[in-house]
């Protein structure tokens, strides 16, 4: 095993090799900055460039890019709120609460850090775990990789917030939007609404994009300034190296968990983040700093998603099954070099192995090393006015969905989806849950079919289901019990779930009309699902009814509890849904006379009105800014829209 170790390092250390490598690594990082493109894009990219090398370097050049994507990431959860890629929600719930204290640079020195172990800790793992990671796979049936994902998926909800009321119920609407489009066990299309658009589904860049990008910034174009109400000083990273030793062992057990979250297919990166940031608040004494700023959150989610991605590519690699969107193009690039994954690439291919293992752990160092001395640069950007940065940015978040289809649809879906995410953030329901909802909502689909149809019920009796449903049983009852006990001090108790409630998902007297409206939009929802779902196969209601027996009554709970709460005095925050109604009216211009029009007014608008730009440096930073727009539709081979009206004429 040495032999072949050193022989891929000495392979891999090949002048042209190891610069196709670090070119990957470039290209990964500017991708993973960008909030919606991420690895999936970056290695799109350089699909077309790989096969003009060597089989080795144009390996190496997808390993690059894939590595360094949860790296740069941080850098956009923590600065801007919008999170690079799904698996960086907790980065961004926690990073950007530090940011706008002033504190970016404890953020990104942890979560960079972090990174760098996870990215390490996979590579050694794998290292080691190759020759027994076959076995240990093929252990877990699909009534355990059921419950396994059930856990991620209540974990995000239980961890994001102290409702847990509001954070099923947004899990429960995550899972309906994910069960969109064609049904896996059976002929159907579930809520299409005859529209072809929605015949695949959701976007899972749309839905990541939506929730959480446009609508974070939405409220800072509102709240005008900078990101950071306090000057940031990046320059001094004594203190993220400090809370980075204090964790250490967080980001190790964090890294462990990432590993092991790969090794199963399909759930990968968001789940185990969750699980990690889970256990970091589970193994924390003070919880009240968790969705307000909590180091600890950010040491776990960045290591345990960097380790994941070296871990996602043993499915791939052993059984042809992608652990995530970029291992399946990182399994077509080996396809064409001429290799077939399976269990005897161990040993036919053991130098292509280990030259995986070198390439991540050395572009985990490097990348590092680059996002360290760029982050500095970056942040000063937080003390401009956000108008400006938000001017590409919301621009970027739309050629970023638009690759979804390359239809109007994804833009329309981007800004919808937006204005879910917007009544989310003012009602506090926490979005995560809705997002990892989303992205789980098809592997559960297809183990918890599978499962019935091999087992019938028989399953729930398994001593591994068993094992598993008791991470979330244990802490249901722990709480529970907790909460009946707490009861004796209602006042106490009331105070601090306030300030809690307030810290992680600000709810006011304006909240509460926010939570009332979308409690009321979900209930509608669910009994809409309920109903067509009884023209469904009964194997395609399996998953919809999942998400309708514990989602609907939450929802009818929750309206219930928001009249009760509600004082008649609804007062939204007019100047976001002014800034909504501008964005919505944008895509509709979109859809009528194409991008290039609407594209030009919005910069305009929002250099003008909202950045209070001179009229000579909103010309010289629009025309940069829409250059740039049409620069990235020509590189991902997309159409810009263009328009029905003209496309009529």
């Amino acid at each position: 095993m040495l032999e072949n170790a050193l022989t891929a390092l000495d392979a891999l250390f090949d002048p042209i090799r190891l610069a196709a490598l670090f070119v990957g690594m470039i290209v990964g990082m500017v991708f993973g900055m960008l909030p919606g493109l991420g690895g999936v894009a970056a290695v799109s990219i350089l699909l077309p460039f790989v096969f003009y090398l060597d089989d080795y370097s144009g390996l190496a050049m997808l390993l690059g890019a894939i590595s360094v994507v949860y790296t740069s990431d941080t850098i956009t959860s923590v600065l801007l709120g919008a999170p690079g890629s799904p698996a960086s929600a907790p980065t961004a719930i926690e990073g950007h609460a530090l940011a706008k204290k002033g504190e970016a640079a404890r953020a990104l020195g942890v979560g960079f850090l972090a990174s760098m172990v996870g990215g390490l800790m996979g590579a050694a793992i794998l290292f080691f775990a190759i020759p027994i990671a076959g076995p240990i796979v093929l252990m877990l049936s699909t009534p355990e990789l059921f419950m396994f994902a059930l856990v991620g998926l209540f974990f995000a909800s239980s961890m994001v917030g102290k409702d847990l009321a509001k954070g099923l119920a947004a899990a429960c609407l995550g899972v309906l939007l994910g069960v969109v489009g064609p049904a896996q066990a059976a002929a159907d299309f579930r809520y299409t609404f005859g529209q072809v658009y929605l015949l695949d589904g959701f976007s899972l860049t749309i839905v990541a994009l939506g929730l959480f990008g446009v609508a974070e910034a939405i409220s800072m174009l509102a709240a005008g300034g900078g990101i950071s109400h306090k000057p940031m000083t990046v320059s001094n990273w004594g203190a993220g190296f400090q809370d980075f030793w204090n964790a250490k062992w967080l980001v190790v057990r964090a890294s462990v968990i990432g590993v092991f979250g790969g090794f199963v297919p399909a759930v990968g990166a968001s789940a185990s983040t969750w699980v990690a940031y889970g256990h970091a608040m589970r193994s924390t004494k003070d919880k009240s700093k968790f969705g307000k700023g909590e180091i600890r959150g950010i040491a776990a989610s960045e290591g345990a998603n960097n380790a994941t991605v070296i871990s996602d590519l043993v499915p791939t690699l052993l059984f042809s099954v992608p652990g995530g969107p970029a291992a399946a193009i990182f399994l077509g690039a080996l396809f064409s070099f001429g290799y077939y994954p399976g269990p005897r690439m161990i040993t036919q291919n053991p130098d292509l192995m280990f030259l995986i293992v070198w390439s991540v752990a050395l572009t985990s160092i490097v990348g590092a090393a680059l996002c360290f001395a760029v982050a500095p640069l970056l942040a000063r950007l937080t003390s401009i006015p956000f108008a400006i940065i938000a001017t590409p940015l919301i621009l970027i978040m739309i050629v970023g969905a638009y690759q979804s289809t390359s239809t109007m649809g994804d833009i329309f879906m981007l800004f919808m989806l937006g204005t879910l995410g917007w009544l989310m953030k003012h009602g506090g329901w926490p979005r995560a849950p809705a997002l990892v909802g989303f992205v789980l909502s098809g592997p559960m689909e297809q183990y918890f079919w599978l499962t019935n149809q091999i087992h019938g019920w028989s399953w729930l009796t398994r001593p591994g289901v068993l094992i598993i449903a008791s991470f979330i049983v244990i802490p249901m009852v722990i709480n529970l019990v907790k909460w009946v006990r707490d009861r004796k001090a209602t006042t106490a108790v009331a105070e601090r779930h306030h300030n809690d409630e307030e810290a992680i998902s600000p709810v006011d007297e304006a909240g509460r009309g926010a939570a009332l409206v979308l409690a009321g939009i979900a209930l509608v929802m669910f009994l809409y699902a309920t109903w067509e779902m009884f023209s469904f196969n009964p194997a395609s209601r399996l998953m919809p009814a999942l998400a309708i027996v514990p989602g609907l009554p939450l929802a009818l709970w929750l309206v219930v509890r928001g009249i009760r709460e509600y004082r008649n005095d609804f007062r939204q925050d007019i100047g976001e849904l002014w800034i909504l109604g501008v964005f919505i009216v944008y895509t509709i211009a979109v859809w009528a006379v194409g991008i290039s029009i609407p594209t030009i007014i919005l910069i305009a608008w929002m250099l003008l009105t909202r950045a209070r730009m001179r009229w000579w440096t909103t010309l010289i930073y629009g025309a940069a800014v829409f250059a740039t727009v049409r620069i990235l539709f020509d590189l991902l081979r997309g159409d810009a829209p263009v328009g029905a009206l003209l496309a009529f004429s």
